[in-house]
């Protein structure tokens, strides 16, 4: 297990990828992926690809305008990047927070792979509440 976060790391590499994150920068995100990145979100959805990874990004900043993560344990080996913290923002004006994992597979020094793992059911709750029609008197 290598704590090194050297340049051109997969610790840097991470690193880069969740200052991008906290500073909802979707150009930087794209940069920063492989060409044939893949996003895998808490139920196992798939995004195949930087180009339509860097729209959701720009969509899920757009949804939730204060999106933060926050690391704090990682750990690293060979190629592979495991964090755990926590996630949150606020979304309609109400704010949420969940406890998150993350595991990130870089590849000539981009992410490759980065997958989310979190009870979204906070997230799921606001907007649920977007859908549901207003009572009429």
């Amino acid at each position: 297990m290598s704590h090194e976060s050297t340049p051109g790391t997969p610790v840097n590499a991470f690193g880069r990828f969740v200052a991008a994150i906290n500073e909802h920068d979707a150009d930087a995100l794209g940069a920063l992926m492989h060409p044939d990145h893949l996003f895998v979100d808490s139920l196992g959805n798939r995004v195949q690809g930087a180009t339509p990874m860097k729209s959701g990004w720009s969509g899920y900043f757009a949804m939730c305008p204060d999106y933060w993560i926050r690391i704090d344990l990682w750990l690293a080996e060979d190629d592979t990047v495991l964090a755990v913290g926590q996630a949150g923002g606020s979304i309609d004006h109400v704010v949420w927070q969940t406890p998150a994992a993350w595991r990130a597979v870089i590849r000539d020094g981009l992410v490759w792979q980065w997958q989310v793992f979190a009870d979204n059911k906070p997230v799921y709750d606001i907007l649920a509440k977007r859908k549901r029609p207003h009572a009429s008197g």
